[in-house]
């Protein structure tokens, strides 16, 4: 006797998985280039237990101990509280370096300016925080 898949857990899976990525999608509508340069934005920094410069200070270290993951790593969680920040040129440094150290192409840096304003609008949007 075999058993068939069960259909429904699929569409609940699939259904999920839509509704996960929906706000944001709906933040990008009318841009896919800022969307797919979004895709780099951490969704909540504030869970973070690191500031951009402790992150940075890590890459660093990292990068010194010829351990280049951890460095691209590191690198791309500072740039990614640059983002929260709303620090363009440090979105800039951050995911540079983080090419430097790994030959990865990061399409944030094509507009960093354009990704600020856009990680800046859903943050204000989602995170219901008031920035200083």
């Amino acid at each position: 006797m075999t058993m068939k898949p069960d259909k429904t857990t699929d569409k609940t899976k699939t259904t999920a998985a839509q509704q996960t990525v929906t706000s944001l999608d709906l933040l990008c509508v009318d841009d896919k280039e800022a969307c797919d340069v979004l895709s780099y934005m951490l969704l909540d920094p504030r869970k973070l237990d690191v500031s951009m410069d402790e992150a940075a200070e890590q890459a660093e270290k990292a990068e010194k101990s010829k351990d280049l993951i951890n460095a691209r790593k590191w690198y791309e969680v500072a740039g990614g509280l640059a983002l929260y920040e709303g620090d363009t040129r440090k979105v800039d440094e951050y995911y540079s370096e983080a090419k430097r150290v790994s030959g990865v192409n990061y399409p944030i840096l094509r507009n960093p300016d354009k990704a600020v304003a856009k990680a800046q609008e859903y943050y204000k949007k989602y995170l219901h925080e008031e920035k200083e």
